[in-house]
């Protein structure tokens, strides 16, 4: 077989995708029986790092096992039936929408998980946002089925209407609640009817397949629910969207399955339409020196891939800092020599690995869609496009005008070192940003999407660097790039102008109205909220 052919029988099998929800709908639930079905777990933990249970597989800094929430975006390989899994767990809480934007520019769909009982909410609707504008085909996972919850047909109709998607139900559930016993197939007419098989979906959930029609079916379920789930699912077929999987991969309709995944009720029988559905990894766009837009084959094209996430303190022991690099074409090989184009310099990738909750694997190649993750010398900065050939970049990842600002210095005078070295490491990963004061005192100004970034900061600083710090808050609510002569700039009274990293004015503003007064008193300038 010749090294094309191995590429594309590789590509063939691999599924890279995001799991995205709202806090608590039970997205690192579902990322954790992903691996007991693909016999990566023995039983499956509780995900709420609560005392006397076992912390989700995917978060492994400390700070996510207390809370129970995810906080940097994991990646994790492994195999299910026979198909590649790259699952990119990203973070659920609000205030890292940032780093969650990065980590689906890496993934070639996604999965949308929804509580049951509540809907499409706040979160919700920001993140299917990005996948929309990133043309990311989304399948639905509608959660927590075995508890009390709004009725199935109106939770289809809120995803269509707030989303503004065609939705089309891929299954339907046989009762809700405690009655949530199965589900009907609706591809094979099948009935699955799921029995406990341990406490709390810790093991595989049994399942009972019989024909809609048949016997079994009605007595298993009496004639009375029996004509209510027929009713239902006739409603279904005169009211609903046929599914498509043109329309699917375009973006313009979500695939929706119901399902427990404390349970494992529905579990098994999504994952297995997943692999079906997803895509594997495809072109990508990126432009030449020229400015030109072109396409970037995963298969024909030599190796190629960008760095969409840095991560420092990995590995305790160590003290490195991980770029994470999604590949987008090409073969990947150990000790690689590529060609880092926004420094214009070659750089061997040594010791590649692949990660499963942090825990590393050396890996001898790669294939296009694989996440792998490289020691960070200090030569890659989120963004960075590697390859063999050189000659183009992927897209630019987007940055986000931040709303909370702050300023902090270390208790101790005598750790600034300590403090200096770590401000670097985090802001480098993006988990914070950092402006410099334009005036002559030079001040460092923090600043955040949302308040859970000072907190990890903080908290990081103080378990991997050694240093406990004060937070003073600044005033400032909002902010904007100035596009522009900066030097005709008409500054407000209320505002102050920094600079971020690369060196760009950026408007900190006391309030919305501050921000609009300045953007109507400057028509020669642009203010933008998010560059791209």
């Amino acid at each position: 077989m010749d090294e094309q052919s191995s590429i594309q029988e590789a590509v063939a099998k691999r599924r890279t995708f995001a799991i995205i929800s709202h806090p608590d709908a039970g997205k690192t639930t579902l990322t954790e029986k992903l691996l007991l079905y693909s016999g990566m777990l023995l039983t499956a933990g509780m995900v709420k790092g609560r005392k006397g249970r076992k912390a989700a597989a995917s978060d492994w800094m400390a700070m996510e096992q207390e809370r129970g929430i995810s906080i940097t975006s994991s990646a994790m390989q492994f195999t299910y039936k026979n198909t590649i899994i790259n699952v990119l767990d990203t973070p659920g809480h609000e205030d890292f929408s940032e780093d969650t934007y990065r980590t689906l520019t890496a993934a070639d769909c996604a999965i949308m998980v929804i509580d049951a009982s509540k809907g499409v909410e706040k979160q919700t609707r920001k993140l299917f946002e990005i996948c929309r504008l990133r043309k990311i085909p989304v399948l639905t996972f509608m959660n927590k089925m075995d508890m009390p919850g709004r009725d199935p047909l109106e939770l289809m109709n809120e995803v269509e209407n707030v989303l503004q998607i065609h939705s089309s139900a891929m299954n339907w559930p046989i009762g809700t609640g405690k009655e949530f016993q199965g589900v009907v197939d609706r591809m094979t007419n099948e009935c699955l009817f799921f029995t406990k098989t341990s406490h709390g979906g810790a093991q595989k959930a049994s399942i009972a397949r019989y024909p809609l029609h048949s016997q079994e079916t009605k007595d298993k379920l009496g004639d009375e629910h029996y004509q209510q789930v027929l009713q239902e699912l006739d409603l279904l077929e005169l009211a609903g969207n046929p599914f498509s999987t043109e329309k699917f991969l375009a973006g313009e309709v979500t695939p929706v399955f119901f399902a427990s995944a404390l349970t494992n009720f529905g579990v098994e029988p999504f994952f297995d339409a997943f692999i079906h559905l997803a895509p594997c990894p495809h072109a990508r766009l990126a432009t030449d020196l020229n400015g030109k837009e072109i396409t970037i084959d995963p298969i024909t094209t030599p190796f190629s891939g960008y760095v969409f996430k840095l991560q420092a303190n990995m590995d305790r022991r160590h003290r490195d800092s991980m770029a994470f690099i999604r590949i987008c074409s090409g073969r990947f090989e150990r000790d690689l020599l590529v060609k880092n184009h926004r420094l214009g310099r070659e750089l061997r990738l040594t010791r590649p690995h692949g990660m499963l909750a942090g825990e590393r694997t050396t890996i001898d190649f790669a294939y296009p869609g694989d996440i792998i993750g490289v020691i960070n010398p200090g030569l890659f900065a989120i963004g960075d496009t590697i390859s063999m050939t050189g000659g183009f970049n992927f897209k630019p990842l987007p940055q986000f005008q931040p709303e909370i600002f702050a300023k902090l210095h270390p208790k101790d005078v005598g750790k600034r070192k300590s403090f200096d070295k770590g401000i670097l490491q985090l802001s480098n990963e993006g988990a914070i940003q950092v402006f410099h004061s334009t005036d002559r005192t030079g001040d460092l100004i923090f600043a955040a999407v949302g308040q859970l970034q000072f907190e990890v900061m903080q908290y990081r600083l103080k378990d991997e660097y050694g240093v406990e710090t004060v937070l003073s808050s600044l005033p400032y609510q909002c902010s904007a790039w100035i596009l522009g002569d900066i030097k005709t700039f008409a500054k407000s009274s209320g505002s102050v102008i920094v600079q971020d990293r690369q060196g760009r004015p950026i408007a900190l503003f006391t309030s919305q109205w501050d921000k609009q007064y300045s953007i109507k008193n400057n028509p020669k300038h642009e203010l933008v909220d998010v560059l791209v």
